[in-house]
């Protein structure tokens, strides 16, 4: 620690809170157009600022559901670009609307997005061609005549790259295609004809491009070079992949709608934010002192780090990922707790404070680094397979583990050092662990498993119960089950937050559930009110509430509406968390040499989800789009505070493990004692953070942060009582009859 003197150490502590204070500057405070700084220019969702929403009407006379759920997808897909929160859903039987959120310019939207339409890849034919059954014709409007290779039908994927050219080795900017199975043979025989010659590439009814072939494709997959930059290979690409819709549409209505939620949800997150910021930092000062003095500096210039980050990226922030942000700011304590229990720890040993320090450092980054790498890994595989909210959620996941890991092991350490520089080397400034007594948690381990059983039996059972009394096993929500929109009149102009707080409420006793969206339409007096669907009689009174309460025109427009959930991201999100815990389980394998740390962590997690499912179908919560992002915080927490205990288990089995006998009962229950501390604390800030939000939050945030609640104190319940349990009674075996030569 004795690197920079004193006065040195006193200048870069300055110079550090200076810079600190600058970056907060350039940050700014807050979200939207009050914010000042870097947060004015964060993307807000629909949810919490609105955006442009698009219908269009499918043009083809006959059609079938599965060509327009597969068009809905790919048009999914395609709005990506301009947001990972964007909503694609149906209304009625033949339009489909899209929702993009941050966007104010319906036609530079329009532009952008371009007319859906068929896409098709071509050579010019003979005279007299009229196409066969394998491959049509296409007659342009100046009367050439085109052969049709493939259309866009036998497109499945159409994505920008950068390459690089391998004479020059100046970078290409490329469109990679991958074809499936119908169109990799007709694009083998197409590329094969026409090798040194071009194929063009038309979309409604222009040639957009005309790559020269160079050689005979027969693996499905191409690209196309020589594009003028990434932008230009960008439009291709999704123009590509708006022209291979299963059907033909045209726009019939574009117009900007306002937020869901209003100001006051982002006022009551923010408010929430900075309650639950000062208790959790008053907290750590009066625990750790000196460090967590330190941890309180970390955790604001994680927050400002955290705003910056998610402004460089161009990521869209929307209320649930608001209060993931808050909820990562109270994990973000974690490291900085293990790091700080481990200095008390060294310091009760007898050793001096710089060694302690180091020492202490040194002792909990293996911990850190494993919990988190397995988070990381989550993350890294929901980007990859999931989509829509998932992917954006699993973005803002990865940055705030890698920011956390960074403030605790760089930030902290740094100003560490300053501080014990400067003169604060007295032991009272750190404080001593005191001596506690193994407690014998392995001795009621029955007891455990019976209280675990029984949760995962009434989860269960509830979602049966559900099912079976028409109910359904969980309460879906709009945008899960789809629903009803209808269009309202009023007579006057009322902001989001009126509606939120006068209107809503009215309406939501007459259909007796919360799940009511309102979106505002922009200079007008109109707004569109989605509902879970209703029989005759509810929407009668709901329409009755409307006229006669709030003045609106009695003429209203109706129309069903799908989920904005797909299938598909359905079925990615399930993928992508089965994939994500299969890795987890490899790396845990891989980093403690023992399959049985690996079954007993994963057993611990889908135990903790099982418990936080089940809540939602007893308490009936809504399941909304803020279901998936909970599960997903859940597995990260869980499998974090469990991979801390292992550590300690590690740790202390490799101090025995020369003895002619190990008494494996006793360091699993000393292990656990030794990280209770832990534990407890790094659950009571992170549950701190959420209840400060349950209790300020708007209904949605409620909903959201409940769930979490439940998930928190399953998490610290299953890894206190359960791994280490687990671990032992898979492991006694081994080691009971372990014995040295």
């Amino acid at each position: 620690m004795n690197k920079f003197g004193k006065g040195k150490s006193v200048v870069i502590f300055i110079v550090t809170i200076l810079c600190m204070v600058a970056l907060g500057l350039l940050a700014g405070f807050g979200f939207g157009e009050k914010s000042t700084g870097a947060a004015k220019n964060i993307i807000l969702g629909l949810d919490l600022k609105g955006g442009v929403s698009i219908t269009y009407e499918v043009v083809d006379d006959e059609f079938t559901k599965e060509q327009l759920e597969d068009t809905k997808y790919k048009l999914e897909l395609r709005v990506a670009n301009y947001s990972t929160e964007s909503e694609v859903y149906t209304e009625g039987d033949n339009r489909i609307t899209v929702d993009i959120p941050g966007a104010y310019d319906a036609e530079k939207i329009l532009n952008e997005l371009g007319q859906p339409g068929s896409i098709m890849f071509v050579t010019e034919a003979e005279s007299g061609y009229t196409g066969d059954d394998t491959y049509k014709a296409y007659t342009a409007k100046d009367g050439t005549v085109y052969k049709v290779w493939i259309d866009g039908n036998d497109v499945e994927k159409a994505q920008p790259i950068s390459g690089s050219d391998s004479k020059t080795g100046a970078t290409d900017y490329q469109v990679e295609l991958k074809l499936n199975d119908s169109g990799k043979q007709k694009f083998a025989e197409a590329t094969t004809e026409n090798l040194g010659k071009s194929i063009s590439i038309i979309y409604d009814e222009q040639i957009i491009s005309s790559p020269t072939v160079e050689s005979a494709i027969t693996t499905g997959s191409a690209v196309i070079n020589n594009m003028g930059s990434y932008e230009e290979a960008e439009k291709l690409a999704s123009t590509i992949r708006i022209g291979s819709l299963s059907l033909q549409l045209k726009e019939v209505s574009s117009q900007v709608v306002g937020a869901k939620l209003g100001n006051d949800a982002i006022s009551t997150s923010l408010k929430a934010a900075l309650i639950g910021l000062i208790v959790v930092m008053l907290f750590m000062i009066i625990v750790y002192r000196l460090p967590g003095l330190v941890a309180s500096i970390a955790l604001a210039i994680y927050t400002v780090f955290e705003l910056l980050v998610l402004n460089g990226f161009d990521l869209t922030l929307t209320l649930p990922g608001i209060a993931g942000i808050i909820l990562s700011i109270g994990m973000a304590v974690d490291a900085n707790v293990i790091i700080y229990a481990r200095i008390k720890e060294e310091l009760a040993e007898g050793r001096n404070v710089d060694t302690s320090i180091r020492t202490g450092f040194g002792k909990a980054t293996s911990a850190i680094i494993d919990g988190n790498v397995t988070t990381i890994i989550a993350s890294l595989v929901l980007m990859w397979k999931g989509s829509g909210t998932v992917k954006g959620f699993a973005q803002t996941l990865a940055i705030g583990i890698v920011l956390s890991v960074f403030t605790a092991l760089v930030v902290s350490r740094l100003l560490m050092a300053l501080m014990y520089n400067m003169g604060c080397k007295k032991v009272g400034f750190y404080g001593v662990q005191k001596e506690r007594k193994t407690i014998d948690f392995l001795g009621k381990k029955v007891v455990w498993f019976t209280i675990s059983v029984i949760a995962i039996v009434a989860s269960v059972a509830a979602m049966i119960i559900g099912s079976a009394t028409g109910k359904g096993a969980f309460n879906y929500s709009i945008e899960f089950k789809g629903g009803t929109s209808t269009t309202v009149t009023f007579d006057k102009e009322y902001s989001i937050d009126e509606f939120n707080d006068n209107i809503k409420p009215e309406l939501a006793k007459v259909i007796g559930n919360n799940d009511i969206q309102g979106q505002k339409v922009t200079n007008s007096t109109q707004y569109v009110i989605k509902t879970q669907v209703m029989d005759t009689d509810v929407r009668s009174q709901f329409k009755e509430v409307l006229v006669s309460q709030f003045n609106a025109d009695e003429e209203m427009e109706e129309t069903n509406i799908s989920s904005s959930v797909s299938d598909e991201m359905r079925s990615n999100a399930i993928v992508a968390v089965i994939l994500a815990t299969i890795c987890m389980l490899i790396y845990i394998w891989f980093r403690f040499k023992d399959i049985k740390f690996a079954s007993s962590a994963v057993l611990a997690l889908v135990h903790d989800v099982i418990i936080v499912i089940g809540f939602y179908a007893i308490s009936r919560t809504t399941v909304g789009t803020t279901f998936i992002a909970c599960i997903l915080t859940i597995v990260g927490y869980s499998i974090n505070a469990t991979i801390v205990i292992f550590d300690r288990i590690r740790e202390n089995l490799a101090i025995v493990k020369n003895s002619r006998s190990i008494d494996l009962k006793d360091i699993v229950n000393r292990s656990i004692t030794q990280t209770l501390t832990r534990s407890i604390y790094t659950s009571f800030t992170t549950f701190v953070m959420v209840f400060v939000l349950f209790i300020f939050g708007v209904t949605s945030i409620r909903e959201f942060a409940l769930p979490i609640m439940v998930g928190i104190i399953c998490g610290g319940y299953s890894s206190v009582f359960i791994t280490g349990t687990l671990w032992y009674v898979m492991s006694k075996k081994k080691y009971e009859t372990k014995k040295t030569k």
